[in-house]
C-alpha cells in the first residue's frame, strides 16, 4: 500500500537503519515518533552524501511540515530500508518523500511520508534560493 507519494518523483538516496530495542514502546512496536527520526536521518544522510550538508553558521534545511502514513508495525529486531525521493522544487523549497520497508521485505511498505524543506540562511533567519549545487541534484 502506498499513500500520498506522487508518481513523478526523483530517487535520491537509499539507506539502512537498524531498529534498536529502545525504539520500541510499551505496545511492542516502534514508537511513532521514531518513523520521523528515521526519515530525518535519511534526509540528512542524503544531503551530506550529496555534498550539501547543513551548516548552522550559514545555510541549510528547515522543515516547514512533515507527515507520515503508518501502514504496518515495525518491530525489533530488523533493519529499516529507507528510500528518499524528491518531488516539487521551488525557489527556496523542495518536497522530500520517503518509503520505509524492511531489508528482508523491500517490496512491502511499512510507512511512507515526507517533508517540505525550506533552504534558510540561519544567521539572517530567512529563506534563500536553493543553492545551485543542491538544485542540480534535485532536478
Amino acid at each position: 500500500m502506498k499513500l500520498l507519494i506522487p508518481e513523478q518523483k526523483k530517487s535520491l538516496h537509499t539507506m539502512q537503519i537498524p531498529i534498536r530495542w529502545g525504539d520500541m514502546d510499551a505496545m511492542g512496536h516502534v514508537n511513532n515518533t521514531l518513523y520521523f527520526r528515521y526519515m530525518e536521518i535519511a534526509r540528512l544522510e542524503w544531503m551530506a552524501a550529496s555534498g550539501v550538508p547543513a551548516n548552522p553558521q550559514g545555510e541549510g534545511p528547515v522543515i516547514a511540515n512533515a507527515f507520515c502514513n503508518f501502514i504496518r508495525q515495525l518491530t525489533y529486531p530488523g533493519d529499516v530500508l529507507i528510500h528518499t525521493f524528491c518531488g516539487a522544487v521551488g525557489r527556496s523549497s523542495f518536497d522530500t518523500y520517503h518509503e520505509l520497508s524492511l531489508v528482508g521485505e523491500p517490496d512491502t511498505v511499512y510507512a511512507n511520508g515526507g517533508a517540505t524543506v525550506v533552504w534558510v540562511d540561519f544567521p539572517r533567519k530567512q529563506s534563500v534560493p536553493i543553492p545551485d549545487r543542491l538544485r542540480a541534484v534535485l532536478n
